[in-house]
């Protein structure tokens, strides 16, 4: 039984300047490489929970492919279901300000043919037992397709995350069979086609949830940097959940450890409130370093009760 990921593996290269950003300018400053992808980051985030999540990805079939695999097995991924192919990997490039916001990005996206066969081809054995389902929707479409047979055919919840939001609101009929999707402020205006930045919590709340009746989402988590995050669901529930006050370093990751956290709550039996909490939990815990995801909690530290599998 564990969580099943299915997403993306990228290798994010991110700047950050020494002094104030000058969009026009040379800005000395320092580069790091770290492993990324929205989805290499939840299924670590999911393990660094000491859960054993199973990720369903790729990587390039090169050391760089085979480090990611690494890293992901020593934080007890299973990856038994992660293909190494030529180009399997993504490639984020990313600058930051001083205030550790994201002032520029450009990416490379990997061919998704070989995720596509694999799923052909072993699917059942990946959902069949399944605690549940985080995917990635603006993958490729037929691996989305794939997903959400499985899912039916097995009964098991599907939560959602985004990387690219113009891609995923071309695909808003997939939104109606996901058991909640997490997304940011902005990315919730693009998926609704609002200008939603000039709204508090409050009033966020009360749109998101007439949003989400007329679109027939089951329901949605919006974050709103440091004002929180808000919910809503197609029943008429929605509320409001504060932020951690914390020194921002880096703001890469946050969402994808915040959709982790709300992934892992719901799974095993919190309601939304709880599980939001959960997730700035780790949030805030991600974007005070550098590193794409959060450290390593205990789950009785974020209130949940699961025995911790025991190593062998």
């Amino acid at each position: 039984m564990a969580i099943v990921v299915v997403g993306n593996v990228f290798v994010d290269v991110k700047g950050f300047p020494d002094n104030k950003y000058i969009p026009a300018g040379r800005n000395a400053g320092s580069v790091e490489f770290v492993h990324g992808g929205v989805g290499r980051n939840v299924v670590e985030d999911i393990a660094n929970v000491e859960l054993r999540p199973r990720f369903v990805s790729m990587v390039d079939d090169n050391a760089q492919g085979e480090e990611v695999l690494r890293k992901l097995n020593n934080h007890k991924v299973d990856t038994r279901y992660v293909v190494s192919v030529p180009d399997g990997m993504g490639i984020w490039l990313a600058v930051f300000d001083s205030t550790g916001d994201i002032v520029s990005s450009i990416s490379k996206r990997p061919v998704m043919d070989a995720m596509v066969e694999l799923l052909d081809e072993k699917g059942d054995e990946i959902f069949a037992d399944a605690d549940s389902v985080v995917v990635e929707l603006d993958m490729d479409k037929e691996v989305i397709k794939r997903v959400f047979r499985y899912a039916r055919k097995y009964r098991k919840k599907v939560y959602a995350v985004v990387a690219n939001m113009s891609i995923a609101s071309q695909r808003r009929d997939f939104l109606q069979s996901i058991d909640c999707f997490v997304c940011n402020v902005q990315e919730a205006g693009i998926l609704f086609v609002q200008d939603f930045s000039g709204l508090e919590p409050e009033a966020l709340s009360e749109e998101l949830a007439r949003c989400v009746a007329s679109a027939r989402i089951p329901a949605m988590v919006v974050t709103m940097g440091s004002k929180g995050a808000v919910y809503a669901d197609m029943q008429g529930n929605r509320g409001v959940y504060p932020a951690r006050p914390v020194k921002v370093r880096d703001t890469t990751g946050a969402g994808d450890a915040f959709c982790a956290g709300v992934a892992i709550g719901l799974t095993y039996g919190k309601s939304m409130e709880e599980a939001i909490g959960i997730g700035t939990h780790l949030a805030s815990s991600v974007i005070t370093v550098s590193e794409n995801v959060c450290p390593r909690f205990l789950p009785k530290e974020l209130g949940l009760d699961i025995e911790i599998e025991k190593e062998e």
